[in-house]
């Protein structure tokens, strides 16, 4: 019987959601849908001191936004807490499966692939200072292990007595000497660690009884049947150690593969990419708006106006390419297409303005009934409510323009409002002595019209500026000037077709009135 595929996404609710961990979830995603598999969210809290209140609700609205829905550990927008047949390994928030992990804690104790470590912070602080001062690093490791306050050197009684009366130690997972790991990632290949290089890491710690991340999502992936561990290259250090704690506690032969992405870079490739880095350059790095306990306030593509495909198409292409010319996908498509084996390894550097161009496209593929409806709410902010067919045809000429659709206001307003202002440089550049009888002649001759379409005003006006001997520039830009009060917009014919005869004649009137 062949495997099912079941994958995770197990961020840490410590604030919102990076664009990297995003794309993290995205792979996860487009992994388990093409092989007929199963996207587990889980939320990882073991880390009580740096937990913020509102990040665990973000990240599951992110990924709703992205269209990237878990199959398991959420329903209702929220964390499922109680186990169904379509939850079976609830609950799915790590903090109430505290009970499961310090079983597993002793029973590495018991078998001598852990030991009890009773340090105080302020004795491993002193240890590293005295280091320090003799030019040295401080590891925790098999070199001192046995010279310290842990159950290796002081005898069972004295280690009971401790266990019972105080509350600071940990268990640490005794890391072999001198042997080679070899592991085999899906993305790297094969990868070998000798273990003296490493230190024993903290797997339980008995002040908040709670696990670290190394042996919670050990345990976790195991128990809920996780077949692969897709995550990001900052948990490769860890991979000797994952390996160890599957074959300490007996689950070798299910271990999951395991695959690790690379980092997502700044615009010049220089380091990891950062909030920081956003706000100096001016592009959001979190999907969705975010506001901290201090009121600051951090960018959103979301809010910034970024259709949620466009955000996903551009995550897909940071770090991973089809092996075609091809760059718009639907979510489908991704699917279809995925591979890890195209997912490269090194970082993988953010281009803002590939970012712009995505959502462009995006737009101008879009339904126009949509757009409409999209930019009527905006102008519904400003106190205007046009008809939606009217709204349509602005977005229909303006569309091939714009990169968001609040970029429609800007590009169009003088559909909606009449100019109460005119560029006075191409005044200067185009009004003569004439130009109040030639816009009066226009006028006249427009009011003569039936036909007020844009074919008939795009032969009209050529016709009649020929006839009568004008310059064609200076008579068409202020025409232009009168009717959106700048040197900007669609076609002349265009925009007076729309605007209506009405309109059109009210405003040719009303500039020569201004500049007479």
């Amino acid at each position: 019987m062949t495997e099912k595929i079941r994958v995770r996404f197990a961020p840490s609710p410590t604030g919102p959601l990076h664009m990297g961990g995003v794309r993290t979830a995205l792979y996860n995603y487009l992994y388990a849908k093409q092989k007929g598999g199963d996207f587990i969210l889980r939320i990882e809290d073991t880390d009580s001191q740096r937990f913020v209140p509102g990040a665990e609700e973000y990240i599951i609205e992110a990924l709703a936004w992205c269209g990237i829905s878990p199959d398991e550990g959420v329903e209702g927008g929220k964390i499922v807490e109680n186990s169904s047949i379509k939850h079976p390994h609830a609950p799915y928030r790590q903090s109430q499966r505290k009970h499961l992990y310090r079983d597993y804690a002793e029973q590495l104790v018991r078998n001598g692939y852990a030991y009890y470590a009773f340090d105080t912070s302020e004795e491993l602080d002193m240890l590293r200072k005295e280091y320090e001062s003799k030019g040295e690093t401080f590891t925790y490791n098999y070199q001192v292990r046995e010279r310290l306050s842990t159950s290796l050197k002081l005898t069972s009684e004295e280690t009971n007595r401790r266990l019972k009366e105080e509350n600071h130690w940990v268990v640490r997972f005794k890391m072999p000497i001198e042997r080679v790991v070899k592991m085999n990632d899906l993305i790297r290949g094969e990868i070998e660690v000798n273990t003296s290089t490493l230190d024993d890491k903290v797997l339980w710690k008995a002040v908040d009884e709670l696990p670290t991340y190394h042996l919670a999502n050990i345990v976790d992936d195991h128990l809920m049947e996780i077949t692969d561990v897709i995550r990001g290259e900052e948990w490769l250090p860890s991979l000797p150690l994952h390996y160890l704690l599957y074959e300490s506690l007996g689950w070798e032969k299910n271990q999951p593969r395991f695959a690790h992405l690379s980092l997502l870079l700044k615009p010049d490739g220089k380091g990891k990419l950062s909030k920081r880095d956003g706000d100096r350059l001016g592009f959001p790095v979190f999907p969705l708006e975010w506001n901290n306990s201090e009121g600051e306030k951090s960018r959103g593509y979301r809010e910034d106006g970024y259709f949620p495909e466009a955000f996903v198409n551009l995550l897909a292409f940071l770090g991973w390419n089809p092996g075609t010319e091809q760059e718009i996908f639907s979510l489908d498509e991704l699917v279809e297409s995925f591979s890890l084996e195209r997912v490269v390894k090194s970082g993988a550097k953010f281009n803002p303005e590939k970012a712009r161009w995505y959502n462009q496209e995006y737009l101008r593929m879009c339904d126009k009934d949509k757009l409409a409806d999209d930019f009527s709410h905006i102008l519904a902010e400003k106190g205007i409510a046009p008809e939606k067919e009217y709204v349509k045809e602005v977005v229909t000429l303006l569309q091939e323009r714009a990169v968001f659709v609040k970029d429609f206001w800007e590009l169009g307003k003088f559909f909606f409002t009449s100019p109460v202002e005119y560029d006075l440089a191409v005044k200067t550049k185009f009004w003569k002595e004439d130009t109040p009888n030639i816009l009066n002649e226009i006028s006249e001759t427009l009011l003569s019209v039936e036909d007020f379409s844009r074919e008939s005003i795009e032969h009209l006006l050529p016709s009649l500026i020929k006839e009568r001997g004008w310059q064609m520039g200076s008579v068409m830009n202020t025409l232009r000037l009168a009717l959106v009060g700048a040197s900007k917009g669609p076609g002349v014919a265009d925009i007076i077709a729309l605007l209506g005869k009405k309109e059109s004649l009210s405003r040719i009137e009303k500039i020569i009135k201004a500049f007479a």
